[in-house]
Parts: structure tokens; sequence; C-alpha cells
């Protein structure tokens, strides 16, 4: 997939749900070798987590005996059975942003859809945020929403997920676009988790969303 290449922001903000534990088997494995046998034994007890999965990732970008590997690891490997805007249900990908406001109001936006799924008039979620370094030049289609309409539909993925899946399988880093959340925000889809560096949990928060209407409302609940 040509296009112009850019870095991404830095640091990027990603939020996770806090009902997901913040550290996890790959944060202690010492070795590749001893993860097929440890995710086994761990597929016994979570069905999301199974040797499959992880071959679908390259050996060389399984990372591993760090601090928030899990983390990293988790949004490859844990991703929406349906996929989300640049990825396909196989394999996630680390989505980010260029800082907590564009990112509260793209899970926001999923929170208010999840309400509008569950025909309940509000959702309200706890978050905790991470900061992170992504290394690698990523396909740059910021500003190309008039040139990519399809790649850029608010509700439908169909186009974008092939689109992504084409930059993930000719190795790209991964997607820097335009936020359809927050006007001005920037995101980005990393698909080498080995490029997602210098992880760090950083605040939490709450965030409201209404199903009957556009805003959200983001509450920070601690520095920690």
């Amino acid at each position: 997939m040509s296009g112009p290449l850019a870095p991404a922001p830095q640091p990027s903000c990603r939020l996770v749900p806090s009902q997901f534990p913040p550290i996890g088997l790959f944060d202690t494995v010492a070795t590749a070798a001893d993860l097929p046998a440890v995710l086994e034994l761990v597929g016994w007890t979570n069905d999301r987590l199974v040797p499959e999965r992880i071959r679908r990732l390259p050996e060389r970008e399984w990372v591993y005996g760090r601090s928030n590997a899990s983390v990293v690891m988790a949004a490859l490997l844990h991703g929406a059975p349906e996929g989300s805007r640049f990825n396909g249900p196989d394999l996630g990908a680390w989505y980010a942003a260029d800082d907590v406001r564009t990112a509260a109001a793209e899970v926001g936006h999923h929170l208010r859809r999840e309400a509008v799924a569950r025909s309940v008039p509000q959702m309200r979620r706890t978050f905790r945020s991470y900061a992170a370094r992504l290394l690698g030049d990523y396909l740059d289609i910021r500003g190309q929403q008039a040139a990519l309409p399809e790649v850029y539909a608010p509700d439908r993925y169909e186009a974008s997920q092939a689109f992504g899946e084409a930059v993930r399988a000719e190795g790209g880093s991964g997607i820097l676009y335009d936020s359809l959340r927050r006007q001005g925000g920037q995101s980005v889809a990393a698909y080498r988790p080995t490029q997602v560096t210098d992880v760090v949990q950083a605040d939490h928060f709450e965030i409201l969303a209404v199903a009957a209407e556009r805003r959200i409302e983001v509450r920070k609940l601690s520095d920690t």
C-alpha cells in the first residue's frame, strides 16, 4: 500500500477498560519458548487466550518479559470479534491517539454504541490510560477524508478493514489517520507489538456516554 509515511504522535495515549488486569503472563515469561506451554495452561480458564491466537503473530513480533507487555499483546490478541476500524477479526491493533481527549472521544463513541445496542439510556465505565512511544513510520492518510470516503466511513468498517489488513500484510507499521470522533484529533493503529515501546500506565478516568446524545462526560479519578 503506497503513500506518504509519518511518525506517530509522541507519546501516544491509549485507554483500556479497568476491568481488564494490568499485569498478565507476557510481563513475566522469560523466553519465547515458554509461551506456548503457558498459553495452553491459561487457555483452560480463558478461552480468548490460546496458542492458536499468538501463532497468528510472527514470533519476531512477540513482546514479553517487560513491563506492560501483556497490555500490548492483549491489544493484538483480544480484539473485538467483528474487528475494528483498521483490523479484521483475526488480529487486533494497538489503537492510540495524540492525547487523552481524542482517546476519550473514541472510546466514548463505542460506549454510546454499546448503550444503544443494550437498549439502556447510558453507559458508564472506568478506564486507565497508557502513554507509549511508537517506533516506525505509519501510512499517513490524514487530510484524505474526501479522497478515501469509504475508509473514513463513520460507522461502516468493511472498506477500512480491508485497507488496514492490506497495510499489515505488506509489512507496514500501521496507519496514521484523522479521528472521526474529535475534530482536529489524530489517531494511530499500530500493527507491530515490538514497535510499541516505553509503555507507562498513567491516569484513570470515568467516562459516561448517553445513548440519545453525542456528548460524553469524562472525569479524572486519580493520578496513577
